[in-house]
């Protein structure tokens, strides 16, 4: 029963720890394409230019995103597979 406790504990951690994560990318991605995209303060309305540079902003940040996360993976599975051959090679 406390095996399950410690589980549902580390998996709450980690849902935790991805919902954070997401927030940082989130709040950076707003941070960054407001700060490029919008220029006009003195109307409550977005203009055409402003939305169109703030769609293509994100849709930049998210595929660069998704390219690092893909890189990182990558990276993760080549070193894995060496720290394997290193302990083959030592054991």
């Amino acid at each position: 029963m406390t095996s399950e406790i410690v589980d549902a504990a580390k998996i709450e951690a980690e849902q935790i720890k991805s919902f954070r994560d997401f927030l940082f990318s989130y709040n950076k991605l707003s941070e960054l394409c407001f700060v490029d995209c919008v220029w006009d303060f003195t109307s409550r309305t977005i203009r055409d230019q402003e939305n169109n540079c703030a769609v293509n902003c994100a849709e930049k940040f998210l595929k660069a995103n998704q390219r690092i996360s893909q890189r990182f993976q990558e990276f993760q599975v080549i070193s894995n597979e060496n720290a394997l051959a290193m302990a083959k090679k030592a054991g």
